[in-house]
């Protein structure tokens, strides 16, 4: 089929209706009758020659047809709006969008991101914060920092910087922190990463005790329960540096172990941008200097 062919306002209002999984609702967004879309989307089958939607008393529902469709089409209609968005104010703006995990991003690239926006101007940064899991194609990601091995299917990556992990506390708790030891009668706190105590206490010398305790999927937010005095936190001290200058947090014990490192990545499929590359230098360069 000629894709020249296709009619826009039909495709608009089939990925309205699908994602809205009702027409009065694509109506109400597009601005036209609910009787207008079923207009739209039945001449798309009719010129496609499938069932996209299944009519049902209470709104629609996609087809296996309509399921594979969906995707490419919003996908299409997104990248249109973000090329044209790029061309407002009669300047060219290369929009890069940007997934950090919460540590890195609150630890170490917002201190520093007015130093990229200044040294590049013409890039429009878009920064969408996660916990550590995202999708490329489903959050229009350019590029993602993340923490991990640096081993992710169908993903590059290059290497940032390897953290060190060692509990932090509550001034008052940690006064009564002499030995690792004593942890075995405090709450610990924990990540999704379950292995990360048992670790530490064995670099300790010491069996580590049952897991147990709180469990967190942000550590920004196990750091700030830590401060209220609710446990003991095992974190990357290196992205809580402010907390621990101010006295905030306490690290009562040096000892430090390497859990995994932070990469930055981007899909082996996708062909690296000038704004993907100069803002992969730019934080390589940074990280690595630490």
């Amino acid at each position: 089929m000629d894709v020249s062919q296709l009619p826009l306002n039909a495709l608009r209002a089939f990925e309205a209706s699908a994602r809205l999984n009702s027409f009065t609702r694509a109506g109400l967004e597009l601005r036209i009758s609910q009787t207008a879309v079923s207009h739209h989307v039945k001449a798309l089958e009719q010129l496609l020659g499938v069932t996209l939607f299944k009519r049902m008393p209470r709104g629609v529902a996609l087809t296996d047809e309509g399921e594979i469709l969906l995707p490419v089409l919003t996908d299409a209609f997104r990248r249109m709006s973000l090329m044209l968005t790029q061309f407002q104010a009669g300047t060219f703006r290369e929009v890069l969008t940007v997934g950090v995990v919460n540590t890195f991003a609150l630890g170490w690239l917002l201190p520093r991101l007015q130093t990229f926006s200044s040294s590049h101007p013409d890039i429009d940064l878009r920064v969408k914060t996660n916990n550590n899991r995202a999708d490329f194609l489903g959050d229009g990601l350019d590029s993602f920092i993340r923490f991990g091995d640096g081993a992710w299917h169908g993903a590059a990556a290059e290497h940032l910087l390897e953290p060190g992990f060692s509990p932090v506390c509550a001034p008052g708790l940690a006064k009564t922190l002499k030995k690792p030891a004593d942890l075995f009668t405090r709450r610990l706190l924990r990540s999704y990463r379950r292995d990360e105590w048992r670790i530490w206490f064995e670099c300790a010398g010491l069996d580590a005790p049952r897991p147990g305790g709180w469990m967190f999927d942000s550590s920004p937010v196990m750091v700030d329960a830590a401060a209220t005095g609710a446990g003991v936190a095992l974190v990357p001290i290196e992205m809580f540096r402010q907390d621990l200058e101010c006295g905030r947090i306490v690290q009562p014990f040096e000892m430090r172990v390497h859990l995994g490192s932070y990469w930055i990545t981007w899909l082996h499929s996708r062909k690296e941008t000038a704004a993907m590359q100069m803002f992969r230098e730019w934080v390589c360069t940074g990280a690595r200097a630490e």
